[in-house]
């Protein structure tokens, strides 16, 4: 029986992706080291770590580490060559004297070396960037760890800290402000508990409506269904006005609101209504940090894509992302007036009222479950 022929991908050497300009850098740096070592006194702050290529940073490592010639013995023997390639081939498998000949070919202008260094490190500060945004991004996506918020805010903390770094070696310029087009913000998935959460808040917050003068960090926009979040601006707006709450009254306040319809009509409103547990700032704080950490994962996505278009400069990847973590200070603001959590140095917050976690709901609503794809 002949071989039945399958067709496979084939993958030859078009497909391989091109080297990035930060490469060809590294290149004509490392190349005017090894052309002229006493260049590295001219470099400014930089160290083996601000290389993308590993093979580049082990030649550096031992630019660096070696003592230069002088300029007499090196005009007249490769003994700087081959001093480097000693150093660094035990730490760069593969590494031939050819490679670093070629790198001497490699540098238009060794007097360009400063240059090269400061691309070199604009590209490993925006590396760096990228990095703190994905474990930003990570830390808010998993809902498997033991206190989610304390992670991402830590992340969060961690990303601010390197932008302050960062901002003191890259000039400002016109144009600070990034012109990446937003990414798609992630699609918020109304989970059961979420649900059920938000209309436990409701229904509790209207049978114990002295609690929301004391809630004010929490939003409508907060929730993850927008019905719900409608529902709460209309608790919240009748406790403002200073008119009597509970479930007529409420269900009168969201007919004004247009939130009645066909499919969520003045029963389901009253049964949602008539089923309170436990406190309603314990439930108003599970849905406040759903929200923080649904604003960490996009303000993770934005630097993402501040930091993935080769367009920005240092200066714009950190105003952008600067600007993208306030958004997410705003809320972690008020989730630090709900649960009492002031960062450290800072003179603590008044005792918030006190969450106790109420029984399993007894039954939910299914009505109104639409949820925005974004808030």
């Amino acid at each position: 029986m002949p071989n039945s022929h399958t067709s496979e991908p084939e993958f030859g050497l078009a497909d391989i992706p091109p080297n990035p300009p930060v490469y060809f850098a590294e290149q004509a740096l490392l190349g005017g080291l090894l052309l002229d070592p006493h260049r590295i006194k001219t470099l400014g702050p930089l160290g083996p770590d601000h290389f993308a290529s590993a093979i580049h940073r082990a030649i550096f490592a031992a630019i660096a580490a070696l003592p230069a010639p002088s300029a007499d013995l090196h005009a007249k023997e490769p003994v700087w060559i081959t001093a480097v390639l000693a150093h660094a081939r035990p730490h760069a498998r593969g590494l031939t004297p050819s490679y670093l000949h070629a790198l001497a070919g490699a540098c238009p202008n060794p007097a360009h070396a400063p240059s090269y260094a400061r691309m070199v490190r604009s590209d490993h500060a925006r590396r760096t960037v990228l990095l703190h945004a994905g474990l930003l991004v990570q830390a808010a996506t998993d809902w498997g760890l033991p206190d989610p918020a304390t992670v991402v805010l830590s992340r969060a903390d961690a990303l601010t800290t390197l932008l302050d770094q960062l901002a003191g070696s890259f000039p400002s310029h016109p144009g600070s402000l990034p012109r990446t087009p937003p990414p798609a913000p992630p699609g918020l998935q109304v989970e059961p508990e979420a649900a059920s959460e938000e209309q436990l808040l409701l229904s509790t917050a209207t049978a114990y409506p002295e609690a929301l003068a004391s809630m004010r960090w929490l939003r409508p926009e907060d929730f993850t269904t927008e019905l719900y979040g409608g529902l709460y601006r209309c608790l919240t707006s009748l406790a403002s006005r200073g008119e009597p709450v509970d479930k007529v009254t409420v269900l009168w306040e969201a007919q004004q609101h247009g939130l009645l319809t066909s499919a969520f009509g003045s029963q389901e409103a009253l049964e949602l209504l008539a089923t309170p547990a436990g406190t309603p700032e314990h439930w108003g704080e599970q849905i406040l940090r759903r929200s923080l950490l649904h604003h960490a994962h996009l303000t993770g996505l934005h630097v993402q894509a501040f930091t993935q278009d080769l367009n920005n400069s240092p200066h714009q990847v950190i105003t952008g992302s600067r600007r993208a973590l306030a958004h997410l200070s705003a809320v972690r603001a008020r989730w630090q007036r709900a649960t009492g959590r002031m960062p450290a140095g800072r003179p603590p917050a008044p005792p918030a009222p006190a969450s106790r976690a109420g029984p399993c709901p007894q039954r939910t609503s299914s009505a109104g479950t639409s949820s925005r794809s974004a808030r």
